[in-house]
């Protein structure tokens, strides 16, 4: 049985859709969010209506750093570009936590064509700029935002969680299951690579097809 009150959920980039739709599921679910933003006074405006919106579900916000700081495990939502520069304003506040990476390398305008970055993948490069102390996840990269935004919404995929500590992936399979979808231990960092990957790919479906929400589902389990 999760800890609610043991477990306060940073999410760096909580303005955005995929972030706040993840904010608000968790904290449907009983855990204390913590939206992060570069502008800590927009993230105490945009907690706070998400919290009426909840009818008073425990949601504050603050600057990346402090939010940081304050939480037990630290979720990414922010563009690729400014992965590194967030990761670097927050790195000393991370240093014994979690960090759930949920960042995808695309390159606008051509978002739907794999690109990979120097490192092989933005989680893979998170854990070399952030040191072994932290315990980076990747997680959530192929659930579409618009999915996400309704916190009523069942979504239909599943995510793929990889990390190199066994246990922290599976305190993120947890997290998962309390945003309604099925988390699946996929391995070690390095194959976040492919993950990654399949984000473009998905992209290119929407396009192709007229649609909005494609996502993934692993058979046979």
């Amino acid at each position: 049985m999760t800890d609610y009150q043991a477990m306060s959920i940073a999410i760096l980039g909580g303005t955005g859709k995929e972030g706040s739709g993840l904010a608000m599921r968790w904290a449907i679910n009983g855990y204390k969010v913590i939206i992060g933003s570069r502008d800590g006074d927009r993230a105490a405006a945009y907690a706070a209506e998400m919290s009426a919106k909840l009818e008073g579900k425990p949601v504050t916000g603050m600057s990346n750093s402090e939010a940081a700081k304050q939480a037990n495990l630290v979720v990414l939502s922010v563009p690729y570009s400014a992965h590194q520069a967030t990761l670097e304003g927050v790195k000393e506040q991370l240093a014994g936590k979690i960090l759930v990476d949920i960042t995808v390398p695309l390159q606008p305008p051509k978002v739907r064509t794999v690109h990979l970055p120097e490192g092989k993948s933005a989680a893979l490069e998170a854990q070399a700029l952030l040191g072994e102390g932290v315990k980076v996840v990747a997680a959530f990269q192929n659930v579409s935002a618009e999915q996400l935004v309704d916190p009523n919404h069942v979504v239909d995929c599943d995510v793929l969680v990889c990390g190199n500590d066994a246990e922290a992936r599976a305190t993120v399979i947890k997290l998962v299951a309390d945003t309604g979808m099925k988390g699946v231990d996929a391995g070690s960092l390095p194959n976040s690579i492919a993950v990654e990957a399949l984000t473009p790919v998905l992209l290119w479906i929407n396009k192709a097809y007229g649609i909005k929400g494609s996502g993934i589902r692993i058979t046979g389990i």
